[in-house]
């Protein structure tokens, strides 16, 4: 895997793994402050409880025996409550959502907190009363204050160490969680590298393949059709299924393809094999004395040999184009004056077609000067090919916008609407016997379209059955080249 695969890769996972941990985090956070509301709820119901009932006794008692008296309530602040005579109607509030104990029927209740700082243990409560004000059964109004700092500080102090423990473990939860989350993601992780490197289609190393085996084991080259499900709830998983899934797609294609390739190459130099058999077994019947039938056994394994050569190097070039292992030199030159080559060399050859080239000006493209022309001699060849004899084959190169357009046309059989689809397949004949007689392998314009892509090109084709076929090599312009003067254009043929 590349470094910079990598590098996206960490960056990714470090990604998930600060989102995830981030919401455990509030989530554990949020746990705990709904925790330490709820216990504070309780805590205060249970003191208020409490107090109601401390009130409810006393009143009690004030009724049997009155309201004390000044100096006894002296006495009485020196413990947790006193009883103290009003000279103004009860004050505070009424609780409406539970009856009062009996003898606070009319109680008006009062929580009165008092909050400071004390040095070395920060903020704490310094004082904490709850006071009940209410009537005699003679309409003296009189007031119950119980000290209820005790509990409170007993309640602060517990509520402090239970922040301090969820704070510590908030902390070792942040740590445990991304480490966990790690752990979880790495074999997702290595999966989805692996599918994003194969997706890519650069090279993995044998160790980084057989990694990649091992997770899916299951998935092998002959079930290759199996693909990976995630139920509905795995939401986090089913875009890494579908990567994969498309993966699987990809190499399945690709493997078809390739069994196809293999088959039809096995088929192709078969032919050839038991022609060179046959004559073979004919030279040594008979031929070993008579001159021409061994010359003749000569002349078809000669034959023979030289379409096995010339397909053994075409099946060898788009082995290497398919293992990106062609060396591309790209140049810039004339289109125009690569095509007049190709033009002159096909005149010299091929006296049984008239040939004809039409271009006004240089056309500079950016491209492998090999390459340009041997894809150009594949279409002149195919045009020669499925052209009678007499009939007239025109070149031709123009500008169009910012492309350069590089034209075959003939005046052969054409083809028909079904077969068009399917002319740049490897080993696809539209007509099998009339290509078995030139000698044609179906390779040709497979090797062209490679080429013609790998410059950042495509085809235009256009055929009519029984009047011809126009095949047109579409490449991107040199726009930083500079156009020759028309005195320096290469006439038409």
């Amino acid at each position: 895997m590349s470094n910079t695969s990598q590098r996206s890769a960490g960056r990714l996972k470090s990604s998930i793994v600060l989102r995830l941990n981030t919401r455990l985090f509030f989530r554990l956070l949020g746990i705990y402050l709904g925790m330490d509301l709820l216990l504070i709820a309780l805590s205060l119901g249970g003191l208020l409880f409490w107090a109601e009932h401390q009130c409810a006794d006393l009143a009690a008692l004030v009724d049997e025996r009155g309201i004390p008296s000044a100096e006894t309530s002296a006495w009485m602040a020196a413990g947790d409550y006193t009883i103290t005579a009003l000279d103004r109607d009860p004050e505070g509030y009424v609780y409406p959502f539970f009856s009062p104990l009996e003898g606070l029927e009319d109680a008006r209740h009062t929580l009165d907190f008092h909050g400071g700082f004390a040095t070395g243990s920060g903020p704490q409560v310094t004082r904490a009363v709850y006071t009940v004000e209410l009537t005699t059964a003679a309409g003296e109004p009189y007031a119950i204050t119980l000290d209820i700092q005790g509990p409170v500080g007993v309640m602060s102090l517990a509520l402090r160490i239970l922040l301090v423990c969820q704070a510590l473990s908030l902390l070792c939860n942040l740590f445990k969680n991304a480490g966990t989350i790690r752990k979880t993601l790495k074999p997702i992780q290595e999966l989805a590298a692996a599918a994003r490197t194969l997706g890519s289609g650069s090279a993995m190393s044998p160790e980084e393949l057989q990694a990649l085996a091992g997770k899916l084991d299951q998935i092998n080259a002959t079930h290759l059709d199996r693909r990976i499900s995630v139920p509905g709830t795995q939401k986090e998983l089913q875009t890494l299924a579908a990567a994969i899934n498309a993966m699987l797609d990809r190499i399945n294609a690709a493997y078809r393809s390739q069994m196809r390739f293999v088959s039809d190459a096995s088929h192709e130099l078969r032919t050839p094999i038991a022609v060179i058999q046959g004559y073979a077994n004919l030279l040594n019947r008979w031929g070993k004395d008579d001159p021409e039938t061994r010359q003749e056994a000569i002349d078809a394994i000669r034959g023979e040999a030289d379409s096995m050569k010339e397909l053994v190097e075409q099946l060898l070039f788009l082995a290497r184009g398919d293992n990106d292992s062609m060396h591309i030199e790209m140049e810039t030159f004339d289109l125009t004056a690569v095509a007049a080559e190709v033009f002159k060399e096909t005149e010299m050859i091929d006296q049984t077609h008239r040939f004809s080239a039409d271009w006004q000006e240089a056309v500079p493209v950016q491209a492998d000067v090999g390459l340009t022309k041997q894809a150009l001699r594949i279409l002149v060849d195919n045009a020669i090919k499925y052209t009678p004899a007499g009939g007239r084959i025109t070149l031709s190169v123009r500008r169009r916008g910012d492309t350069a357009r590089l034209s075959v046309q003939d005046e052969g059989q054409g083809i028909d609407a079904a077969s068009l689809p399917h002319i740049f397949d490897r080993f696809y004949r539209t007509d099998e016997s009339r290509t078995r007689q030139t000698g044609g392998t179906g390779l040709g314009l497979a090797i062209a379209k490679w080429i013609v892509e790998r410059h950042g090109g495509w085809f235009e084709v256009a055929s009519w059955v029984g009047v011809g076929t126009r095949m047109t090599v579409v490449l991107p312009l040199d726009h930083a080249a500079s156009r020759p003067s028309k005195d320096q254009n290469h006439p038409a043929a």
